[in-house]
């Protein structure tokens, strides 16, 4: 495994997870934290998101991390210099850090250039080298990676080029929408050599009837077969969908086996209770011509679709929705499988877009 791989100073590909919204990365991803820790990792969960710079993010958690190295004053020279890399690198950010000390002085020369992938690559340098002197490891988990700038997916590249260069101990593990593949293609031509992108999907048929079955067994209830395909069918194996149906089927249920009949009710109750909670908050955070968009996307049906032919639906040129869904790529609403073609990255997004725009209304705006 690539945790045991780094910390036994061999080489090892750091990952990025690769999923649609709902599959359980964010899940995997607090697992292979608790993994490193278990074996004795200095780790970091940090999550991306559009207010916060990947700077602003990384400093609290490294300087935790090398504190830990510090303790009772016990740092060892690495230790040391790495705490001054932290020092220039904050330095050289332009961003307020009142709320951190370190209690040191910047070095200069050590991560102060003010080149983002230069410094960057000097303090992940520094703080594997502090990491090793320690005889530990260091694993960084950062979540939905998508909402990284170009700049900083570069930058983070390249700290991870330098560190994987000389065999230090430090991974860096992701997650991201589909959209972070042409992010880490257009960054750097070594990005593929750097990292392993396993994609997070939908369970199958079989994963999914015991992702339901199994925890209802283990509390002495069982469903009908009829019950468990059409949970699968209507939740297409999604994880996230799963847990919602098997949740309200639970608490409607009043006998078992669990039937068809009551998992009919229940679909009424979780399809009500994903459109108030899980895809309402990422529509309302929309503005009206990008909810026509995925409207007209969402006309299409399920799946895939050319550019072309949602500007068809919108009756406008595809050169006049172009910014539209960039900022719905950048939202994280929609991604670009290849060239010229638009899916949604929440499942069922489609069905619930035709249910809160119905009709053709949408249409006239």
């Amino acid at each position: 495994m690539a945790i045991t791989r780094i910390q036994r100073g061999r080489p090892s590909k750091s990952l990025i997870l690769v999923g649609l919204r709902g599959v359980g990365k964010t899940v995997l991803l607090v697992r292979f934290q608790k993994r490193a820790n278990e074996q004795g990792y200095r780790s970091a969960l940090i999550e991306a998101h559009e207010g916060k710079t990947l700077p602003e993010l990384l400093v609290p958690q490294l300087r935790k991390i090398l504190l830990s190295f510090s303790i009772a004053k016990a740092a060892g020279e690495k230790g040391r210099r790495a705490l001054h890399a932290l020092r220039s690198f904050m330095g050289t950010v332009r961003v307020s850090w009142q709320d951190i000390e370190l209690g040191i002085d910047p070095v200069p020369g050590l991560a102060d250039s003010g080149d983002l992938e230069a410094d960057l690559a000097d303090l992940f340098e520094a703080v594997a080298e502090a990491a090793a002197e320690k005889q530990t490891a260091v694993a960084l988990c950062i979540d939905e990676m998508q909402y990284l700038s170009d700049k900083e997916f570069s930058a983070l590249i390249m700290a991870v080029h330098r560190v994987s260069q000389q065999n230090l101990p430090l991974i860096v593990v992701g997650a991201g929408l589909p959209q972070i593949l042409g992010l880490a293609g257009e960054s750097k031509s070594y990005a593929e050599r750097l990292f392993d992108y396993p994609r997070v999907g939908a369970l199958d048929t079989d994963d999914a009837i015991s992702a339901i079955e199994t925890p209802a067994r283990d509390m002495g209830v069982t469903y009908e077969r009829a019950a468990l395909e059409r949970i699968v069918a209507v939740t297409r194996g999604y994880p996230y969908f799963l847990q919602q149906w098997g949740y309200e089927v639970w608490n409607l249920a009043v006998a078992a086996p669990i039937t068809l009949d009551d998992v009919e009710r229940a679909t009424n109750v979780a399809i009500a209770a994903l459109d108030e909670g899980f895809f309402r908050v990422r529509f309302d955070r929309c503005t009206p011509s990008e909810k026509r968009y995925m409207r007209a996307l969402a006309d299409l049906g399920e799946g895939v679709k050319r550019s072309g032919d949602v500007a068809e639906r919108l009756g406008v040129k595809v050169t006049s929705i172009g910014p539209t869904r960039s900022k719905l790529i950048t939202k994280g609403m929609i991604y670009s499988p290849q060239h010229g073609e638009t899916a949604f990255t929440v499942p069922l997004f489609d069905e619930y877009m035709r249910r809160v725009m119905p009709g053709d209304d949408w249409r006239k705006h």
